[in-house]
């Protein structure tokens, strides 16, 4: 598996990195569905066993996946993976806990030291501000940054992330924040982080970032046929797009070309230009892709090549028409 420099982490991680959100399985919070549904902890054993041997060397999760349940399968591996062979990754903010705000100090204090135990770790490699949503005038903020910089102070983390799912408003605080890894939605469709300014932000102060959602949850690789109706507790049920039977027959067709374009990789074709497409370009940045099992994860060692600066036009062309 290639490796890329995470910015000025200087940390060497795989270009396809594991996303253990799906590890958490199906649960709902405030109301909203925000898991997975029929995911075994087996099946989610198995695909860090695999990606490991694959040399997926990055593992990115959170406190609020199945609140807490992905983090505690992560931890529960220490005994057949050594825990400094893995670049380990959390985040906290989403759980607003009894406050009535995100990122209350306290209970991110709470949080952090919830994940430490979960993960059964003494230090985290990154941990992430889940989000951007800091209060009505921001007077979040500054709290909860004094409590993460004393934990790195503490050696319980060694760098701090900044995620969201809008670049536009990672790019607001950004400054304030100083984040050596940043995380946001970046795949074929969805270029914020092109358009906001955010990707030559990175450039220039030599930051990691890491790219969820590259395949937007599976539908951008045209294996739905039709609409499905997820149970509740999936996060799929809440996506226009898998509602859209226009938009999954369009996912087809653009599979297919992108089979023919693309021959020289097999059957995983599909999944190498879509991966190819976002990394091109972006030499710091590494794909959050999601490995529910053991076969998914042995799909995953086989991605991360480079494609070409005609063929990432292409692609994009293909999904922006």
């Amino acid at each position: 598996m290639k490796k890329i420099t995470l910015g000025r982490t200087n940390e060497d991680v795989s270009i396809i990195s594991l996303g253990a959100w799906s590890h958490g399985k199906q649960n709902t919070s405030g109301g909203h569905n925000v898991g997975w549904s029929n995911q075994s902890d087996l099946d989610s054993i198995n695909a860090l066993k695999k990606s490991f041997s694959l040399g997926l060397n990055h593992w990115d999760t959170a406190d609020v996946y199945g609140e807490g349940h992905s983090e505690k399968i992560i931890g529960s591996m220490w005994k057949e993976i050594s825990r400094e062979s893995i670049f380990l990754a959390t985040k906290v903010g989403w759980d607003k806990g009894p406050y009535k705000q995100w990122y209350e100090p306290s209970y991110i204090k709470e949080k952090v030291e919830q994940s430490l135990q979960n993960l059964r770790t003494d230090y985290i490699d990154l941990l992430y501000l889940h989000h951007c949503n800091f209060g009505n005038n921001d007077e979040m903020l500054e709290g909860a940054l004094e409590i993460i910089n004393q934990f790195k102070e503490d050696g319980k983390i060694r760098f701090i992330g900044l995620s969201d799912w809008s670049s536009a408003r990672i790019m607001k605080f950004i400054k304030f924040v100083d984040p050596d890894v940043i995380q946001t939605l970046y795949n074929v469709l969805d270029i914020e982080y092109e358009t906001s300014g955010l990707k030559d932000y990175i450039k220039t102060n030599n930051l990691g970032v890491c790219f969820f959602s590259p395949i937007k949850h599976g539908i951008l690789t045209g294996k739905y046929n039709s609409i499905t109706d997820f149970p509740k507790g999936d996060f799929r049920k809440s996506i226009k797009e898998f509602q859209d039977i226009d938009f999954i027959k369009k996912m087809q067709i653009n599979r297919k070309k992108v089979d023919g374009k693309f021959s020289h990789f097999g059957e995983n074709a599909i999944m190498h230009a879509l991966l190819g497409s976002i990394l091109f370009d972006n030499p710091t940045g590494c794909a959050l892709l999601g490995q529910r099992n053991e076969s998914q994860a042995a799909a995953a060692g086989e991605l991360g090549e480079r494609i070409t600066k005609e063929e990432t036009s292409w692609v994009f062309s293909l999904y922006r028409n």
